[in-house]
């Protein structure tokens, strides 16, 4: 190969060789295998970054995300919201906190040693005469705390509805004047408690027994879909027959048997949903290992000796999570409403339970009192259209064909 030297190319006996042109490539420096060397700290890979991209652009979806993630931590913290027991209290220089620990009432000048109630008016006479500092929820009423003074038979009206009418009526019939009632913002139910904080105690319930079904049921059913998908053959038939077996089962039937042997609770309700609810996922993610276990990089894998379980979660798994991740809102909406229609018909959470099923029902049984009714009703149609917002975005968002522009 020729080559040409120009002459302000020769150097000059005893002069100093020019310093070498910095290298700039047009693209960043590759890093092992051949990728892109990550930047320092955290950062979404590119596609990961677009999936976010067209999350945020979905602005309804979004925005929904946020007010239920919102209301679901200000439900995490309803003891300190609405309950019946201060958070702070101090008094003869010593400080309390009733709403971690249970006092006896010997502390606050009583002689039974049982568990102090905060809101007997001698409690409260002996804490006013040591002039003792109460800081109290907004809400001073716990999911079962009975009100005391209530302006009306139960279920009575929101305090802020009532009217000259009803306090002349609380008068003559010897109820709460309208003056020195606590304050209801959404009345009470039929027993007397507080609508607005079982509302509060029932959308964290509801919220957290859908989560944890959620989460169970598809990572049981992202197993068996694996399973069935990735070894086919007989696996996959027997696998297959079993689940067409298991969900001609009636679901209904099988909870009020299991229900009237054991007793009902938040645990035994949540295994026995467990029961059926596993098989929604597995249909997937077991079309995606079908499609996914005859690609050319799982022979290879398959060809270099990679274990089952490595190429089954390592390198086929990802592709199957983008179908299923936009199915959990969806499911666990889903969930929660499973949860409601049980409680509404009297199978679900013990009674007494803060429940929006519950509310309901107690809405149907009490058609004078509306208030009831619209609560429960609007409690969750709030949260179902806020968890359906949410997966809408979540399918817009893993979708390939789908690019938006952020105009923000």
């Amino acid at each position: 190969m020729d080559a040409k030297l120009r002459t302000d190319d020769i150097i000059a006996p005893g002069a100093e060789a020019p310093a070498a042109p910095e290298l700039r490539p047009d693209i960043e420096p590759a890093g092992p295998l051949g990728l892109a060397a990550p930047a320092p700290g955290f950062e979404f890979s590119p596609i990961n970054a677009r999936r976010w991209r067209n999350f945020k652009a979905n602005k309804r979806g979004y925005w929904s995300l946020w007010i239920f993630l919102v209301l679901f931590v200000i439900s995490l913290g309803a003891e300190f919201i609405a309950n019946d027991k201060p958070i702070f209290i101090r008094v003869d220089g010593k400080n309390y906190f009733p709403v971690f620990v249970t006092y006896p009432d010997t502390d606050f000048g009583d002689v039974f040693g049982t568990a102090a109630d905060y809101r007997d008016s001698h409690l409260q006479a002996y804490l006013a005469e040591r002039d003792a500092i109460q800081i109290w929820p907004p809400i001073p009423f716990a999911d079962n705390t009975i009100v005391s003074k209530p302006p009306s038979p139960f279920p009575s009206k929101p305090t802020w509805l009532l009217n000259a009418k009803d306090c002349e009526f609380a008068a003559k019939n010897g109820y709460g004047q309208c003056g020195s009632i606590e304050y209801n913002w959404l009345g009470t139910d039929d027993v007397g408690r507080d609508v607005l904080a079982r509302l509060i105690y029932g959308f964290r319930i509801s919220v957290l027994f859908g989560l944890i079904l959620t989460v169970i049921s598809s990572l049981i059913g992202v197993v068996a879909g694996a399973v069935q998908g990735y070894f086919g053959g007989w696996t996959d038939l027997l696998f297959q027959r079993f689940i067409e077996i298991w969900t001609s089962v009636p679901e209904l039937y099988l909870l009020l048997i299991i229900s009237s042997v054991l007793a009902p609770g938040f645990f035994v309700l949540l295994g026995i949903l467990l029961l059926f609810s596993w098989t929604r996922l597995v249909g997937l993610v077991r079309a995606e290992f079908l499609r996914g276990r005859n690609f050319e990089y799982i022979l290879a894998a398959r060809a270099l000796g990679v274990s089952n379980s490595v190429i089954m979660f390592r390198h086929l798994l990802p592709n199957a999570m983008v179908a299923t991740m936009t199915m959990l809102p969806f499911i666990m909406s889903s969930s929660v409403m499973t949860l409601t229609a049980l409680d509404f018909l009297g199978f679900g959470l013990p009674p007494g339970s803060p429940s929006l099923g519950e509310l309901l029902s107690q809405g149907k049984a009490n058609v004078q009192a509306p208030w009831l009714g619209l609560t429960g009703f609007f409690a969750v149609a709030v949260m179902l259209s806020l968890l359906i917002f949410i997966g809408e975005a979540v399918r817009d968002a893993f979708d390939p064909r789908k690019t938006f522009v952020d105009r923000a």
